[in-house]
């Protein structure tokens, strides 16, 4: 499991920082939360493939997340040929998406060779299957704006091999059975149940991305993030500016701390940086260094380390150790 930053900047993209686009990985999922302008262009930069993505999740819309979409969209569509595709395209959304994209593909005169989906929000429970759940919750902002909690289910047990050969059986489509949960008998009689071979569960990963804020809304919102492994941030503007930041619905790395602090997550990563902070090295006049942003979150983190997101930077984040 890993995200990847293919852009990290706010408003526009530019030399140094393309828009907000976050891709997430786990075993053959591959989904993009945000599509700013010049979305496909990053990922021709990447070692990503655009047309592994099966779902889009956008955080608001504000065209410095959205705006990409389109051309996203028939960039991948291109990519695949003439051929109509079995790949299928989910994307979620605030209301309005969905003419958004209706109508820039009928301006446009577009034709996508493959089928998509646009789901408003109508409830907070976006999708569930047999790896995920995935929540959305309200963020106070200029529009409509969202955060994402990602929740893998915990995993079985390891299989003990030399336990069920002791038993007599051998490796073959019952251990796939016993894997899943269900109880297998053989040709003894002997019924051999899950918890007998399996080891303790692994506890789920859990990932949370926030869209453009200055607070969150819902009540429930730090508990849905409880202990999140990974929680992404915006943090456009520095401390010195925080009325500014929340006058525009925007955070700084303080406020991004507090809720870090709030929901005990293990690790924060900020994103979504004002054109003005540059990378070391890259700081000529009139911008600032963005490490000055790091510093100050981690300073309300007691000391906790912080990552600073750029442009294709990926974070893997391991599976955890059984219960």
């Amino acid at each position: 499991m890993d995200v990847t930053f293919l852009g990290t900047g706010s408003a526009y993209p530019s030399p140094c920082r393309g828009a907000s686009a976050i891709v997430f990985r786990a075993e053959g999922e591959c989904w993009l939360f945000d599509c700013g302008e010049g979305t496909q262009t990053q990922f021709m930069k990447s070692a990503l493939r655009a047309g592994r993505i099966t779902k889009i999740f956008i955080t608001h819309l504000h065209g410095d997340h959205m705006f990409g979409l389109p051309g996203f969209l028939c960039t991948v569509s291109l990519q695949c040929g003439s051929t109509p595709t079995n790949q299928h395209v989910d994307i979620y959304g605030p209301v309005g998406l969905r003419s958004f994209i209706r109508m820039s593909l009928e301006v446009s005169h577009s034709q996508l060779v493959f089928p998509y989906t646009v789901h408003e929000y109508g409830t907070y429970r976006l999708l569930e299957n047999e790896q995920f759940t995935v929540k959305a919750f309200k963020l106070y902002h200029r529009i409509p704006s969202f955060g994402f909690v990602i929740t893998e289910k915990d995993r079985p047990g390891r299989l003990n091999v030399g336990k069920l050969q002791e038993l007599g059986l051998q490796p073959g489509p019952l251990y796939g059975k016993l894997k899943l949960g269900s109880a297998v008998t053989l040709e003894s009689g002997q019924t051999i149940s899950p918890c007998d071979v399996l080891g303790d569960p692994v506890p789920g990963r859990k990932i949370c991305i926030l869209g453009d804020c200055s607070g969150v809304v819902a009540s429930g919102a730090a508990q849905l993030c409880r202990d999140a492994d990974l929680l992404i941030h915006e943090a456009t503007l520095d401390d010195g500016q925080m009325e500014k930041a929340k006058d525009h619905g925007h955070s700084t790395p303080k406020m991004a701390a507090e809720f870090a602090n709030l929901c005990r997550a293990k690790r924060l990563v900020l994103t979504h940086f004002s054109q003005r902070y540059k990378p070391p090295g890259l700081v000529s006049e009139g911008d600032e260094d963005v490490t000055v942003l790091k510093t100050q979150a981690e300073s309300v983190l007691m000391g906790q380390s912080v990552i600073l997101a750029e442009d294709f930077l990926t974070i893997s984040i391991p599976l955890k150790k059984p219960l």
